[in-house]
C-alpha cells in the first residue's frame, strides 16, 4: 500500500461556512427557496399539531431510531437506550454535513430542518417519560424514562421537552432566515 502524501502536500478544497462568500455556496433558485420554506412550514405544522407526526419524515425517523438501539447496543449495553435518539439525529446531521461540504445550499437547509424537526418528535417522547401513554414499537421499556431516571431528571421531563421544542422552532426559524438572506444576497449581486 502506498504512502499518503503529507497533509501539507494534499490539495484542499475550500469548504463553505454559513456566512462564507457567495461563491462557496451553490446558487439558490426561487423555486428551491420556495420548496425549502414549504418543507419548513410543513415540519413546523406536523411536528406541533395533532399527533405530532410528519408523514414524510417520521416513518424514516422511527426506522433510524429503532435501528440505533441494537447498533449502539453492540458497543455497550448502557448505550443501547441512547442509540435510538442518537441514530435518529445522526442521519440528518450526516447528510447535512455532506451537503455543507459541497455547498449545496437548498439540500443543506432541508437536512438541517429535518434534523431540527426531530426535536419535536423527541420532545413528545421525552414529555411522556413519566406518563408513558405513547404506544411503543414492540413494547419494551420507555427510552426517555430510562435516560432521565439515570440522570435524576425524570421530574423535569416536560420542562426538558418544552426546551427541546423551543430549540426546534428557533433552529428552523434561523435556518429559514439564513436561507432567505442568502437568496436575497444572490439577487443583489451583478
Amino acid at each position: 500500500m502506498g504512502k499518503l502524501p503529507s497533509k501539507a502536500a494534499r490539495p484542499t478544497a475550500p469548504h463553505p461556512t454559513i456566512d462564507s462568500p457567495q461563491e462557496h455556496w451553490q446558487p439558490l433558485s426561487t423555486a428551491a427557496l420556495t420548496g425549502v420554506l414549504v418543507f419548513a412550514v410543513a415540519a413546523l405544522w406536523f411536528g406541533n399539531s395533532g399527533e405530532r407526526w410528519f408523514p414524510l419524515l417520521d416513518g424514516a425517523n422511527l426506522l433510524f431510531h429503532e435501528f440505533g438501539h441494537p447498533f449502539f447496543g453492540l458497543f455497550s449495553a448502557s448505550l443501547m437506550v441512547y442509540g435510538g435518539t442518537l441514530a435518529q439525529l445522526i442521519f440528518p446531521v450526516a447528510t447535512a454535513v455532506s451537503f455543507y461540504r459541497t455547498g449545496a445550499t437548498g439540500s443543506f437547509a432541508i437536512c438541517v430542518i429535518w434534523g431540527l424537526q426531530n426535536c419535536f418528535n423527541i420532545a413528545r417522547y421525552m414529555a411522556d417519560a413519566r406518563a408513558q401513554l405513547l404506544p411503543l414499537v414492540g413494547g419494551g421499556e420507555h427510552d426517555w424514562m430510562e435516560i432521565l431516571s439515570r440522570w435524576g431528571w425524570l421530574q423535569a421531563d416536560t420542562r426538558l421537552a418544552a426546551w427541546l421544542t423551543a430549540l426546534g422552532w428557533l433552529g428552523i426559524g434561523y435556518c429559514c432566515t439564513w436561507l432567505i438572506r442568502r437568496w436575497r444576497q444572490e439577487r443583489r449581486q451583478p
